[in-house]
């Protein structure tokens, strides 16, 4: 066994602000416990709920650390009492409720997935978090289908450029949104059937254009606010809204009478907070059903880019930009 520091470096949010509040600081190592591995983390993934919870907008759950970072990958370190399946040393992802910003990081043993052949650990870091995310409400909420048509909003983003191939992977139609013609031509790339330029062109006539007035089956929504009656107009009859992040508005004036007349679902979930069995059965299905997509090479986590853990304040200022395509990763 090889002997682990006492203490380690973390990024700290040193109180609610911009980037500049993310300050790498000392602290002891963190303990498994129970069920529990330690990763040595190799790289940790960067998403909009740590921008949010920088700005003191999105607090983590009970119990867990106040240090951001959903997602990574790296080696265990150490295990806890009662885990079966990882032996020190194994290549992991994980997804967990906190922490990922930081040299060590606790994860759940059903949390953590094995880092698929070819992979780096940059590219293993950006899947977990985004991944589940995209499984979980696109396939089991959405339950989209081969030859249904799915809108994606956001498609340049870590969960647009994810959803897209996973939609293609599985046979639907993808029609997406982003904001500049560079963008929608990696959304194209990826396989997008139709890329709207929302800031030039109305994404509600495009979709109906590409489904000759039918509307999609299920769309993907990041943005909430007048996004949400929009939705309700692109939507098909008994279409499937998923609402999985808010980056307009929490509060929106719709008509409800389409919701009525299309039989329309509009559901809405967040990861962070849900249970440990809930997150482990999501953990099951991606590996059945995705990792042996990316093991194929047919999916594959896009990487916009990466910093130094302690430049993560740069990294939150490029996701606050807004130029990024795909995953923004810190290295360690």
């Amino acid at each position: 066994m090889t002997a682990l520091p006492e203490r380690m470096t973390v990024i700290e949010i040193q109180e609610p602000g911009g980037p500049e509040v993310l300050k790498a600081e000392p602290r002891p190592l963190p303990k498994a416990g129970d069920g529990e591995i330690l990763v040595k983390v190799a790289a940790a993934g960067v998403n909009r709920p740590d921008v949010m919870q920088r700005m003191g907008l999105y607090p983590p759950p009970p119990g867990a650390t106040d240090i951001p970072g959903l997602e990574i990958a790296g080696t265990v370190a150490a295990r806890g009492t009662g885990v079966a399946r990882w032996k020190e040393s194994d290549l992991v992802m994980a997804l967990v409720a906190g922490g990922g910003y930081a040299q060590y990081c606790v994860a759940q043993e059903s949390h953590a997935l094995p880092i698929p052949a070819g992979l780096t650990p940059v590219e293993a870091a950006a899947i977990p978090e985004t991944f589940f995310t995209v499984w979980h409400n696109m396939f089991e909420r959405g339950r989209l289908t081969a030859g249904e048509t799915v809108l994606i909003h956001g498609g340049s983003s870590g969960i647009g450029t994810t959803a897209i191939q996973l939609a293609k992977a599985f046979g639907a139609r993808v029609v997406t949104t982003a904001s500049s013609p560079e963008k929608c031509a990696a959304c194209l790339k990826l396989g997008a059937d139709v890329a709207v330029n929302y800031k030039t062109e109305d994404f509600v006539a495009a979709t109906k254009k590409e489904t000759a007035g039918h509307g999609a089956e299920v769309i993907i929504d990041l943005i909430g606010g007048d996004y949400v009656d929009r939705n309700y107009e692109a939507a098909a009859v008994e279409g499937r809204i998923l609402q999985i992040a808010i980056q307009s508005s929490p509060r929106a004036s719709v008509d409800f009478r389409r919701l009525m007349f299309k039989r329309l679902t509009h559901t809405g979930s967040t990861l962070r907070a849900r249970s440990v069995a809930d997150k482990a059965a999501i953990a099951r299905a991606v590996e059945a059903k995705v990792l042996p997509l990316i093991a194929a090479g047919r999916v594959k986590p896009v990487i916009d880019s990466t910093f130094k853990l302690r430049d993560a304040a740069a990294a939150h200022a490029r996701m606050e930009a807004g130029h990024h395509i795909g995953k923004i990763v810190l290295t360690l």
